[in-house]
């Protein structure tokens, strides 16, 4: 494999360590070590091993991939990129209050075909309603966002009878 080469020269390998040495971000800063060790000619194993990565992530993919940013956008260019992780929520905050809005008014037997809701079948009203079908778990998730809390009381049937009962 050719290795990629560092076309940024403003920074000497001297000045990539006092920035390594200030930097809040430990990735960035053996990122910018590993790069001032290169810069004097170490090898990238031998530069890979000195700040704690293996050789094949100074070496191939994660390595290209950060020389190019550093070559493009100098040292911002070797920190973490943040913005855009983790998953985008399924519902948006209006479909949330209508999710939330259904469990306060609770189900009707008649149109949902249950006493009371579970996590499955508010996940078969979400999917019906929006048309994405979310996991049980990520039905309980969203009811904790939006404030509910996992109380079980007993069903009562809708054929229920109090005055029978007397």
């Amino acid at each position: 494999m050719v290795a990629v080469a560092l076309t940024r020269d403003e920074h000497t390998a001297a000045e990539l360590r006092r920035h390594a040495a200030a930097c809040r971000e430990a990735a960035a800063a053996r990122r910018m070590l590993a790069l001032a060790l290169v810069m004097e000619g170490s090898p990238r194993g031998v530069a890979a091993e000195t700040c704690g990565m293996d050789r094949q992530t100074l070496r191939f993919n994660a390595c290209v991939e950060r020389v190019h940013r550093y070559n493009a956008e100098g040292l911002s260019g070797l920190s973490n990129r943040r913005e855009g992780l983790g998953r985008k929520p399924l519902l948006t905050p209006e479909q949330g209050a209508v999710v939330a809005e259904l469990v306060r008014t609770g189900p009707d037997l008649a149109s949902h075909g249950v006493v009371r809701w579970r996590r499955a079948d508010l996940a078969a009203v979400i999917e019906q309603r929006f048309g994405v079908r979310p996991d049980e778990r990520t039905v309980g998730k969203l009811l904790h966002r939006l404030g509910f809390r996992r109380l079980s009381v007993r069903p009562r049937h809708p054929a229920h009878d109090a005055a029978a009962q007397g």
